[in-house]
Formats: C-alpha cells, structure tokens, sequence
C-alpha cells in the first residue's frame, strides 16, 4: 500500500513538473549559467543589483568555466538560459543544441600582447613566432584564426607559427619569461599586463572591428516556449544592469573588481595599482549593451562563416537560424 501511494506521489509530481502550466514549473527557479569572464558582468550586476529580483525573478545563477562547458550544461537539461560567447552558440547549433540568440551582452574585450620590447611592430611580423591562444575550435580560436590570422595578418594559423593552447591565467607570466612572443588575450589580463608595464598592444581587435559583439544571451527552444513571460523579465533586468554598468562607471567597477576577485598589480614605477584601475583600463576595449545592432548580426555571420572556413562546423549556418530579437523588443516596452 506505501509504495502504491509513493508510486501515484512522484507520477502526480512528474506530471505537474512536466506541464507548461503546472504550478511547479511556474514556481521553479530560472537556471541561468554564465562563462566566469568580466565581459559578462551585467549578470552578476542584475544579481547583486537586485535586478531579477524586481521583474519577479527567481534566477538560479551558476558560473561556469567556458562556452562548452555551458553548452553540455544547456544540453543536459541542467540551464534554461545563459550568457555565453556566440562561437559555441551556433557550433552546438550545427550539432543539434538549437539554442536561440536574444540579446548582446558585451563588446570589445580582446587584444595581441607582445613584450614591451619586442621588435614585433605588425601582425605579419608574428610569423614563424610562437603566440599564445586558447583551445583549437574555441570560440575565441575561432577569432584569432580566421579574423586576426587568416584576413588581417595574411598568415596560414597552421603553417605560418605556433599557437600554443594554454589558459588565459597563464598567458601574460608565458609572455614575461619569453615562453611565447606573443599572446592573443582578452580583459582583464590584457591590462593587467599592460599596467604592470610588461607588455604592449600589438593589434586591438576593438580598434578594427569598434564594438564587436561576443557574449550573448541564449535560451533553450523549451524554454521560450513554456516561460516566454520569464525570458522578457531576464531581459529586462538584463538592460537594467548594463543600464548601471554605463550611468555608474565608478561603482560597477568596485563591484566587478571585488566579484572577479581581481588583485592588485605593481606598475613599472613601483606603485601599487588598485584592482578597479584595472577595471576602468579594461573599459577602454570592452563595453556593454544589449541590444543587436544589423552590424552586430553580420558579424555573427562572419564568425559563422570563418568556422566553416576553418573546419569547425560542418554545414554553413545562417543567422536567421539562431537570431531572435521579438523577445528583446518586447522587454523594451
């Protein structure tokens, strides 16, 4: 008799959280992951600002460690929504995971370092040299290769000079000791670097491409199906804190500098510099907003297309596929 009543408990449970309209799926948290970065700040400004909160928001917030690891995360049924950068987007797109793009987060972020004395004056002068990036296929690798590389420097990224994986944490000590010549980087290790007076801009892809979109905020097809209200409400909140991000450039940097737990770097004077100076230098190449600009929607496709060029999805995508901004629009109201 006990378990034919536990038996009809968890089949009465299962039903009401598999239904649309049942009160556990209205009352259950929206799980939200976002890759651990600086450029994705308007999440945890949203979060700590209260801003989910006031749209009636009960947000589940996870930091993860990159795109991939959210997209097995999305895959897994474990995230209804993230924050993430577009390249893994449409790759896990292409594999089946047809997540949907809604809003911009972040532009700018990333940077060629060389050492303060290094002969290296152009990208074409990295060739035959060692550079330091990320995973082959990542989406940042995917930048480098076939943007920075391939249409900027003329150089074959496979033939032309070394690229060296290694963590991004790793990338500016590597560049110190002469274990690469160069390092593709992004905020905020690039200004970490540059005010300790170790290292200097060798190409600025802010400055070339000025406010490239990279992390974006996604959501599972189930997701905009059974709580399209919630969506519109995270966007909401979403505007709010970019919002704050721009008005409050002093405060957000203590908040950012204090959630990154960003440490104190020495200048070449001696002088001790404070973790929200880091901040306001990584302003220079990296800003907020969310909204998804024409400009923003070609650059999309170009990553698209470089990943196809590159080998790294098999069919060619269209940003039709994974671009849907009514839902942004409608948080705009």
């Amino acid at each position: 008799m006990i378990k034919r009543t536990l038996l009809a408990l968890s089949l009465s449970v299962a039903a009401v959280a598999g239904s649309p309209s049942g009160v556990a799926n209205e009352t259950r948290p929206l799980r939200v992951g976002y890759v651990f970065a600086m450029a994705n700040a308007p999440a945890l400004i949203a979060d700590k600002q209260g801003y989910y909160r006031d749209e009636g928001l009960v947000v589940d917030l996870k930091a993860l460690g990159d795109g991939p690891v959210i997209q097995q995360a999305l895959a897994a049924g474990e995230l209804d929504m993230a924050y993430v950068g577009t390249p893994p987007v449409y790759q896990w797109f292409s594999r089946g995971l047809q997540s949907r793009i809604l809003a911009k987060v972040n532009y700018g972020q990333a940077a060629v370092i060389v050492d303060s004395k290094s002969p290296s004056n152009s990208l074409a002068d990295l060739k035959g040299k060692k550079l330091a990036g990320v995973k082959k296929g990542s989406g940042m690798d995917v930048l480098l290769r076939g943007y920075v590389l391939k249409e900027k420097a003329g150089l074959n990224p496979d033939a032309d000079l070394n690229i060296i994986d290694m963590p991004p944490g790793n990338m500016n000590a590597a560049l110190e000791r002469g274990i690469v010549d160069a390092a593709f980087s992004w905020e905020p290790f690039v200004s970490q670097s540059l005010l300790r007076g170790s290292s200097r801009v060798l190409f600025d892809v802010n400055q070339a491409l000025p406010q490239y979109p990279w992390y974006v905020v996604i959501a599972l097809p189930k997701t905009l199906q059974e709580r399209p209200d919630d969506v519109v409400k995270l966007l909401r909140a979403h505007r709010k804190a970019i919002a704050f991000l721009n008005e409050h450039p002093d405060e957000s940097n203590r908040i950012i500098a204090e959630a990154f737990k960003l440490e104190a770097v020495q200048g070449p004077d001696g002088k001790t510099i404070a973790p929200q100076t880091i901040v306001a230098q990584a302003r220079t190449r990296l800003g907020w907003s969310a909204d998804l600009q024409a400009a923003d929607i070609q650059f999309i496709q170009r990553l698209m297309n470089y990943s196809h060029d590159l080998g790294f999805v098999d069919a060619p995508l269209m940003t039709e596929q994974l671009v849907d901004t009514t839902y942004l629009e409608r948080a705009s109201r």
